[in-house]
């Protein structure tokens, strides 16, 4: 057995969940070894994601862990058998993980939900924006690090899949670079609204009580609710949230900001109105 060297995110929510539903089941890695006739340090390895694990064995584990969601094993076995070769393959060895991991996940993803409070999303940003963004960066960027990230923001950009976007008004004012940026910023996000699959909300300034300003986060659904994940900015990178009661909690949250946000057409004018004042 070749064991890997890093495991992609998605490897590791695999081997999170099975770890979860053998100690669920009050097993240990040494009994659930024997269950499947293995060395338990088979079991530690797949559990680790530094081994993968055949459809075969993980339905068995299931069966033995008397876990009943149907749905569930049924996407777990599709997470052991994805052999996809996305677009940011190219990508890997020149940045870090975390950049691969994120656009593999919205790549899997069935729904996208996103709050952002001081910057417009990457899924939205224009390059002369992403650029800019990059450019702020503590180390200073090389060049050819600073287009590698604009280029791989870019290539994210091929929505799919529903996406609701609650942005604040902070995030819309903020000059990343000058007002020709911004200008070109609004138009964007102004153009992708319109797009079928996007709703985009505003959240002014002047809301009153809105205590959640420092809640940024992208939701992603999973092709079954226990496979969400949400994802959080954090120095090193981006750190992938998937405990159920954190899940939980983001979705509500979410529904929160989303309920006292503009409707999508108050919004577009709100925008629009921003637009006209650079």
């Amino acid at each position: 057995m070749v064991k890997r060297r890093e495991p992609t995110a998605r490897q590791l929510r695999l081997a999170t969940e099975l770890r979860r539903l053998r100690e669920a089941a009050g097993l240990n890695s040494r009994q659930a070894a024997a269950l499947l006739g293995v060395a338990p340090a088979q079991i530690t390895h797949i559990e680790s994601a530094l081994a993968g694990v055949s459809e075969q064995r993980l339905r068995r584990l299931a069966s033995h862990y008397a876990c009943t969601d149907d749905e569930f094993v049924d996407a777990l076995a599709a997470l052991a058998t994805d052999r996809t070769h996305g677009w940011w393959e190219e990508f890997r060895g020149s940045l870090p993980n975390s950049f691969l991991d994120l656009a593999e996940l919205e790549h899997h993803a069935t729904f996208l939900r996103e709050v952002a409070i001081l910057y417009v999303p990457g899924l939205l940003q224009t390059e002369d924006y992403a650029r800019a963004v990059f450019s702020a960066r503590v180390p200073e960027l090389t060049r050819d690090e600073l287009e590698l990230r604009v280029r791989h923001r870019m290539r994210r950009q091929q929505l799919t899949v529903p996406y609701e976007l609650v942005i604040h008004e902070a995030a819309l004012r903020i000059r990343v670079s000058d007002r020709a940026t911004s200008r070109a910023q609004l138009s964007k996000l102004l153009e992708r609204s319109a797009a079928d699959g996007v709703t985009l909300r505003v959240i002014p300034f002047d809301l009153d009580g809105f205590a959640r300003a420092a809640s940024s986060m992208t939701y992603v659904g999973g092709s079954v609710p226990k496979l969400d994940t949400v994802v959080r900015d954090v120095p090193h990178g981006s750190a992938f949230i998937d405990s159920e009661a954190q899940l939980s909690a983001f979705r509500t949250r979410f529904r929160k900001v989303e309920a006292v946000a503009l409707d999508p057409d108050r919004s577009r004018d709100f925008i629009h109105k921003l637009a006209q004042e650079l």
